[in-house]
This record gives structure tokens, C-alpha cells and sequence, in this order.
């Protein structure tokens, strides 16, 4: 009977040699090119920060409302919360459970089941046990199953988190971005109204000259005409207006008086740093989403672990000790009582079920890699095109820019001339309403200027400071 133990101790090793073999999945560094096409030469002086409209103060008062009571970062931050409980759940399964009872319990006996014994008066025929006990299990995890799955815990923080700022970054953008509108809508209605006052001004030059009897009354009434097209003009912005108004009342979660107070706020123009250089490298180590992903492939890569080891053996040590008595006047009279046991088990037949969750976990992981890869590769992508969008706005802009100066200068001079009866009432119009259609265009080219630093911000992945972080 003794041999049985020693031939099972003998085999274990090649039980455990047998069921060694983890299962291995390839996770190369892709490959990144050294630099990026569009991004611009020299050094790299321009913080990321500063592409953001960090000096408007109603990015800075709402910005602040948003991270403090913004739906979506509360989302985020409880899923957060739910992975660091997670994990304190997975570290203490490998801490002893430790648990406590106690009861009561009283049989009842037929004693005739127990023969001559019984029917001699020897067995009573009920009997009542008060009994407490202090019980002790732990599995001491020899073989790491349960520290690959506290691993995996672990590595669902990291991916809530970085989920979580992926949240918050696309927030400050969407803000940023709605901001940026409403002071294009503010550029644009200065150009209306300064060609409105410049329309006012050629119909009171028409009239004058009408009543000088040197020009016709149609020249008036175009002018006229000219001025109350800027106002309809003017009007058509609102409705831009309350869109903004709306989608902002969504990013904060503050009422609308709250935030058109906020943007009431003046800025004198719209601010265009230069574009930071950066490396794809560092992408990887900024961009929420691809922190998120290589977060997922660790947990993947800890699951695998796991899974793997369930083929080995797990040894589980338990104890008891406690009080038992039949007469609550002897509990604490001689009555304790314990055990001592340690067990051994591990699959021996299951047809394959051990396998077929190995082969899931190794599929999973494949899975996290390409994903991993494909949040590289979207992430160069958008750094690529966020600089070359950077590039093709600026280059617009400074085209509209010149352009609404050229033909501000033209209208001056044709009104000029008209002053002077060198010129007609027709050519001054025309020249004035390209000077004013140049500046709503000029207004809006900064517009996709400034939101195109935006883009960049997010592309790069923000702004990484000890204090980017406020989800903890």
C-alpha cells in the first residue's frame, strides 16, 4: 500500500515534463520609419501644449469644467475603478482564506440501528453538538497560475487608464476645436461688419453724389442693397452659433448661459505656433490608444500563462481548528478539535477541454498583437496627415492672408478714384466685394489653420505631463 505514494512522487516529474510546453506567440516591435514625411525642419522648440488654445480663457474655463464633471471621464474613471478591484481581487486569491463558523446542531437517532448496543440504552436517542471553528485553506501557487492571472488584473489598469486619457484627450480636442470655431465666427463677423460700415459709407457717398445730380439714384440703391446683404450675412452666423453653443453644453456638462458667458470672453486673434518635430517613436509611448492596445496584449499574454497552466498539478494545504461539545457547560472544556490536510489535483482525462482554452488564449493573443500593430500603424497615419494638414492650412492661410490684403487695397483705390470721377459706381462695388468676401475667406483659412494644430495635438498624443492625468 506504501507504494502507490512513492510511484505517484516518481511520476510527477514526468507529468510536469509532459505538460511544460508553453505555447508561444510572436509579438516583434513593428517597424517604424525614422522620421516623418511632412513633419517640419529644425528643431524641435515648440512645446506641444502650445498648440492648443491654452492662452483663451474660455478654453481654460471650460476645459477645467469638462475634466471635473464631464460624463464620459466619470464613465471612464468607474471603469478604472472596477479594474484596480479586479486586481486586488486577483492578488488576494494567492493570500490563505481564512474563514470563521460556528452552529448548532441536534440529531435525532433510532438506536435500534444499532443493535443489541442500542436497544441496552447505550446510544441515546438524541443528541445535541455546539460546535465553533476557525478554517484555514491556501494555495501556494507553485506552478504560477494564479500569479499569471493577478498579471493580467494588473494589465487591465493599464488599459482602463490609457483608455481613460484617450477619453480625456479626445474631450480637450473636441473643446479646443469648438472654441476655435466660435472665434473663426467671431473673425468672420468682424469682416461682415466692417464691410457693412464700408457699404454704409459708399451708399451715403452715392446719395451724396445723387443729390449733386453727378450720379444716378441706382448707384445708392446697390450700396444699399450691398449693406443689407452683410447683414443677412451677419444673421446667418448665429446659427452656427447655437450649434456650438450646443455641442459645448454636451463636452462640459454645463448649461448654456454658463458657457456663452465663457466664450463672451475677448481674444485678439486667433495664435499659430509652429508645428513641434517628433519621432514615430515616440508615438508609442504617447498615444493613449496605443498604450491601451500593448496594455491588451499583455493581458492577453498573462491569460495564455494562465490557461497554459491549468494543465499542471494544484496542491491546495487546508486546517481547522475549532471547539466541539455536546453540553454547552464543556465547550470550553477539553473540546478542541482540528484538522490538518494538504491535497494534490490536476487533469488527467479531460479530453481536450485544458487544450481548447490554450488554443483560445493563444488566439486571443494574436488577436491583441494585430490590434497592438494596427494602433502603431493608425497612429503614424494620423501624425502623418495631421502634419501635412498642418502644412497645406498654413500655406492657405498666408495665400488668403496676402489675398484679402491685395484686395483690400484695390477697393480702397477704386473708391478712391470714384471720389475723384475716375472710376464708376460698378467698379468700386465689385472691387469692394471681393475685398469682402476675401476677408470672410482669409478668417476662416486661420480657422483650419489653428484647428489643424489641434489635429497635430491629438495625433501626437498630447501634451505628457505629471499632470495630464486627472483620472485616478
Amino acid at each position: 500500500m506504501r507504494r502507490l505514494p512513492f510511484a505517484g512522487v516518481a511520476l510527477l516529474p514526468l507529468m510536469l515534463a509532459a505538460c511544460a510546453g508553453l505555447p508561444e506567440v510572436a509579438t516583434p516591435q513593428p517597424d517604424l520609419p525614422r522620421a516623418f514625411f511632412h513633419q517640419p525642419q529644425g528643431p524641435a522648440s515648440t512645446a506641444l501644449a502650445a498648440l492648443m488654445p491654452t492662452g483663451d480663457p474660455a478654453y481654460a474655463a471650460l476645459s477645467a469644467a469638462a475634466l471635473a464633471n464631464a460624463p464620459n471621464l466619470a464613465e471612464a474613471a468607474a471603469r478604472i475603478d472596477a479594474a484596480r478591484a479586479g486586481a486586488r481581487s486577483a492578488g488576494a486569491a494567492r493570500l490563505p482564506d481564512i474563514s470563521a463558523d460556528s452552529g448548532v446542531t441536534r440529531n435525532r437517532i433510532n438506536p435500534a440501528q444499532f443493535g443489541a448496543a442500542g436497544q441496552q440504552g447505550f446510544i441515546p436517542r438524541a443528541q445535541t453538538s455546539y460546535g465553533a471553528n476557525i478554517t484555514a485553506s491556501w494555495d501556494p501557487d507553485i506552478f504560477g497560475r494564479l500569479k499569471a492571472q493577478e498579471r493580467a488584473a494588473l494589465a487591465r489598469i493599464d488599459s482602463a487608464t490609457a483608455q481613460a486619457q484617450g477619453v480625456r484627450l479626445a474631450l480637450l480636442a473636441e473643446i479646443a476645436a469648438s472654441i476655435t470655431d466660435w472665434r473663426v465666427l467671431d473673425a468672420r463677423a468682424a469682416a461682415i461688419l466692417a464691410d457693412g460700415d464700408a457699404a454704409r459709407q459708399l451708399s451715403a457717398l452715392a446719395k451724396v453724389r445723387e443729390d449733386a445730380g453727378i450720379a444716378p439714384g441706382f448707384d445708392r440703391v446697390r450700396a444699399e442693397a450691398a449693406a443689407s446683404g452683410s447683414a443677412t450675412r451677419l444673421a446667418a452666423l448665429e446659427s452656427d452659433r447655437a450649434q456650438l453653443i450646443g455641442r459645448l453644453v454636451t463636452l462640459t456638462a454645463q448649461d448654456a448661459a454658463t458657457v456663452r458667458a465663457a466664450l463672451a470672453a475677448r481674444v485678439s486673434s486667433l495664435r499659430l505656433a509652429n508645428a513641434p518635430a517628433t519621432l514615430p517613436s515616440d508615438l508609442l509611448a504617447n498615444r493613449p490608444d496605443v498604450a491601451a492596445a500593448a496594455a491588451e496584449l499583455a493581458v492577453t499574454d498573462a491569460a495564455l500563462a494562465a490557461a497554459a497552466r491549468a494543465r499542471f498539478p494544484r496542491i491546495t494545504l487546508s486546517g481547522v481548528i475549532g471547539l466541539l461539545s455536546f453540553r454547552p457547560a464543556d465547550f470550553f472544556d477539553d473540546s478542541v478539535v482540528g484538522t490538518l490536510a494538504g491535497g494534490i489535483a490536476g487533469p488527467l482525462l479531460d479530453f481536450g477541454r485544458v487544450g481548447a482554452q490554450i488554443d483560445a488564449a493563444s488566439a486571443d493573443k494574436r488577436a491583441a498583437f494585430a490590434a497592438y500593430r494596427g494602433a502603431v500603424y493608425q497612429a503614424l497615419g494620423d501624425a502623418e496627415g495631421a502634419y501635412g494638414l498642418v502644412a497645406a492650412a498654413d500655406a492657405e492661410s498666408r495665400l488668403a492672408v496676402d489675398e484679402h490684403g491685395q484686395l483690400t487695397r484695390a477697393a480702397n483705390l477704386a473708391e478712391t478714384r470714384y471720389k475723384a470721377g475716375l472710376a464708376s459706381f460698378l467698379d468700386v462695388l465689385e472691387a469692394r466685394r471681393a475685398a469682402d468676401a476675401s476677408g470672410e475667406r482669409s478668417a476662416a483659412a486661420l480657422g483650419r489653420a489653428a484647428r489643424a494644430r489641434i489635429v497635430l495635438w491629438q495625433a501626437l498624443g498630447g501634451e505628457v505631463t505629471a499632470s495630464a492625468a486627472p483620472l485616478q
